[in-house]
């Protein structure tokens, strides 16, 4: 199976349909800061999809957060902003590690992460349309989950894939 994971679109939808030709998901996670664009962004992935509510999502009735099960894994998904993720990781992994899993999805910063802390896998697709970091190439993320329910995560850039883990 493979998810495809973005953030941050800010209603900008410019480079989002050649990605989901591009990556071709079974699954997409939205990590908020659509902006109330969150059905056309559904209708443009062609799969099922989960998407939270971001800081910008201003009278939305999305999930702040999501707890769902992906491979063998427990994925909380969140946009990130409650969870001071622009001073520290650590706030996020307990809130993930509170509700048992061991994956953490955010975005927020604009600014693609991949790394592990205290047994989580802490995942920033980065903003496909509104990047953030040095470069600020437009980023997202390819998570393809194996036979054995292991996750092989991907931050990649419209030039193409950067680094995995």
């Amino acid at each position: 199976m493979r998810l495809l994971v973005i953030s941050d679109t800010h209603g900008i939808h410019t480079h989002v349909g050649d990605v989901i030709k591009r990556v071709q998901p079974d699954l997409m996670y939205h990590l908020g800061d659509a902006q109330g664009m969150e059905d056309e962004l559904i209708a443009l992935a062609g799969c099922p999809c989960e998407c939270v509510r971001g800081n910008c999502d201003w009278g939305s009735s999305l999930p702040a957060y999501v707890v769902t099960t992906l491979g063998s894994h427990r994925v909380f998904i969140t946009h990130g902003h409650m969870y001071d993720v622009k001073f520290s990781m650590w706030t996020l992994v307990n809130a993930a590690k509170e509700k048992d899993c061991d994956v953490a999805m955010y975005g927020h910063t604009h600014y693609p992460a991949l790394l592990e802390k205290d047994g989580v896998t802490i995942l920033n697709p980065g903003s496909i349309s509104l990047p953030r970091q040095p470069g600020r190439e437009p980023s997202f993320a390819v998570c393809d989950v194996d036979n054995e329910g292991e996750l092989h995560f991907n931050i990649n850039y419209l030039k193409g894939a950067d680094y995995a883990f």
